[in-house]
């Protein structure tokens, strides 16, 4: 199983987590053994802590991926702009000194007059 498979399979598991204590808690209030009110107060109290405990894996996950990927060394996008800018304008002044070239060679030529 890949790393990103397994994100993926502990992420639905929250959600399939969050639908199962939502359907204990209606069964408990069918039962009569809690209120409605008190039945929504559970499940907005679990919620919250589930949208806490699901931020705090997101930035977890964002700092280990951007950790990861500093060790790899690999270039950002920004270090690809540049590199492309640099390319461009190298190539931009290889055209220009190619046509300065080419003047003084068909200015130097034989068989013209100077």
């Amino acid at each position: 199983m890949t790393f990103f498979e397994t994100i993926r399979n502990a992420m639905l598991a929250g959600f399939g987590m969050q639908e199962k204590v939502k359907e204990f808690i209606d069964e408990l209030i069918k039962k009569g053994e809690l209120s409605e009110s008190q039945g929504a107060k559970l499940v907005k109290e679990w919620t919250e802590k589930a949208e806490k405990g699901t931020e705090g894996f997101s930035k977890n996950f964002s700092e280990i991926l951007s950790k990861t990927m500093e060790k790899m060394n690999l270039p950002t996008k920004d270090d690809i702009d540049k590199l492309s800018k640099k390319t461009q304008n190298l190539s931009n002044r290889v055209k220009k000194l190619e046509g300065v070239k080419e003047e003084e060679t068909a200015e130097g030529s034989p068989g013209r007059e100077q």
